[in-house]
């Protein structure tokens, strides 16, 4: 899997745009907040108005400022044209720039109102006009205190700007979110290095500045903001070109089966001549809107979570009739192909291990039920938020002593010591059978089918060559064959893939790999 070491030289490329994004962000929010301290320096209201929303913005995660601009520029779509970017670099800048205005703006309206009032009086004796007073005096004055809230912004930006994979941005948050789904902890320490390894460049920089500002040093501050600039270009020069339009786009949710999933698809779209790029660890509605305004090209979904979430339906009329009904929805509602079924589900299930199985009695849901207001449940983050959770616990009358959020692959760590005693599993997942759980009955068939369903944009749907090169893998992959590839990233022995090792293990059990 390769040490930290092995795997910094490979994220020049994560590194160059989350250099171009977070610069970019932070020089916006400078455009912003600039003139606006130079406004409300003159007007207390004005002041007030615009720290207090500063401040406001702050109080929202920046996880949640980013994901709530998706379905925003989703809404302006519609006004603006099918040319307006929902997913990556456009709805990032516009969370991050918003982050990084407090300490610019604050920073900016205290120099302004700490300003030596005998330094201004005599710049008004002088017949300085209130240009030159700006420009003359106020704006050398302020600029010590200005590059201290620009030097906060911006590793506080750096940081956040991680969190840009879960719109599609690439950032060294994809190295991140990937190691800690996966368990590769190599991964995730070399991406957290390389994120405050940046923090620290950039802030020693414009302290560098700062002080040659405070100074009256020409040469400090011009020459760090020289090598900014420098730093910048270089990163915009390792941006390269997107203009290729054999590019293809690739999803993948944040879990070890869509990452191995998405390798397998990136491989033979590969290997017929295209040039694929990846978007790891987007959420579930993202990846779903993203496929269906071509934002991405490609994806795996799943038939359940497109019946509850997006057909609104909470009946279960069969597998077969499901598919078929969906098939058609996407095509006539949103122009998306469902290419087919990959051969295997990957569905919602309960989970206990055997030994409390065993001790409590518990085989299904139906006795699940009888000793639930004792128990702790496990679920991912967006588990007890969905159709299928309220559907089971509604039918059978569900009702824990306490329900708990995990990661994916953390909710089996979690059942395994004790942390919780049932969980939300997934079917395919390798670990139901390496750690001996018990997979609990659903008597009442609560819980919708998920077949795997590959996922065509409008826009890639129309490439005969990219149909071709993917339906051999239509009704390729038995549940045995994924489980197994699962189980091979998720373990934590040194036996442990990458997900493109488990892909290619996967291509050639199942007779995918020429």
């Amino acid at each position: 899997m390769g040490t930290i070491w092995d795997i910094l030289p490979g994220l020049g490329d994560k590194l160059s745009a989350h250099v171009v994004l977070s610069a970019s962000a932070i020089g916006l929010a400078i455009l912003i907040a600039l003139p606006l301290a130079v406004w409300a320096g003159r007007s207390p209201i004005v002041s007030r108005l615009a720290l207090s929303l500063a401040s406001l913005v702050q109080t929202i995660p920046a996880l949640a400022l980013l994901a709530l601009f998706f379905p925003l520029l989703l809404s302006l779509r519609a006004v603006f044209g099918e040319g307006l970017p929902t997913l990556g670099f456009l709805p990032a800048l516009m969370a991050l720039t918003l982050y990084a205005l407090l300490p610019i703006l604050r920073n900016a309206v205290t120099a302004q109102a700490n300003l030596d009032e005998g330094v201004l009086e005599a710049a008004d004796g002088v017949g300085m006009t209130k240009w030159q007073k700006l420009v003359l005096v106020e704006a050398p004055l302020s600029a010590p205190f200005i590059m201290a809230g620009i030097r906060t912004a911006s590793v506080w930006t750096i940081g956040a700007a991680t969190l840009a994979t879960t719109i599609g941005q690439p950032s060294l948050g994809d190295p991140i979110l990937a190691g800690l789904q996966t368990q590769n902890w190599a991964l995730v320490l070399a991406g957290c290095l390389a994120s405050a390894g940046l923090a620290l460049a950039a802030d020693n920089l414009l302290w560098v500045i700062e002080v040659g500002l405070a100074r009256r040093k020409k040469s400090m501050a011009y020459g760090g903001v020289l090598v900014v600039v420098l730093g910048i270009l270089a990163a915009l020069w390792g941006q390269g070109s997107d203009s290729d339009e054999r590019r293809i786009v690739i999803a993948a949710k944040s879990f070890s089966e869509q990452y191995i999933l998405a390798q397998l698809i990136g491989a033979r779209l590969e290997a017929a001549g295209y040039e694929v790029e990846y978007r790891d660890g987007l959420g579930s509605a993202v990846v779903h809107g993203a496929v269906a305004n071509s934002s991405v090209d490609i994806s795996v979904d799943y038939s359940g979570t497109i019946w509850t979430n997006y057909l609104k339906r909470s009946d279960n009329p069969g597998r077969e009739a499901m598919y078929t009904t969906i098939r058609d929805w996407e095509a006539q509602t949103n122009g998306v192909t469902v290419l087919g079924r990959l051969g295997f589900e990957n569905a919602y299930a309960f989970a206990m291990r055997q030994d409390r199985a065993s001790e409590l009695g518990v085989a299904s849901l139906t006795d699940l039920a009888a000793v639930a207001p004792r128990l702790t449940i496990g679920g991912d983050p967006e588990f007890f938020e969905r159709p299928e959770w309220i559907a089971v616990r509604d039918v059978y009358g569900l009702g824990f002593r306490k329900s708990r959020n995990f990661a994916p692959t953390f909710m089996y760590n979690a059942l395994t010591s004790g942390e919780a005693d049932v969980i939300s599993a997934y079917t395919s997942d390798g670990r139901i059978a390496a750690d001996r759980l018990v997979v609990l009955a659903d008597p009442e068939g609560a819980l919708p089918s998920y077949d795997a369903l590959l996922m065509l944009s409008p826009r890639i749907s129309k490439d005969a060559g990219v149909v071709a090169t993917l339906q051999p893998l239509i009704g390729a992959i038995s549940v045995e064959a994924m489980r197994e590839a699962n189980y091979a990233v998720d373990r934590e022995d040194a036996s442990k893939l990458t997900p493109k090792q488990a892909a290619e293990g996967l291509a050639e059990k199942v007779g995918l790999k020429k």
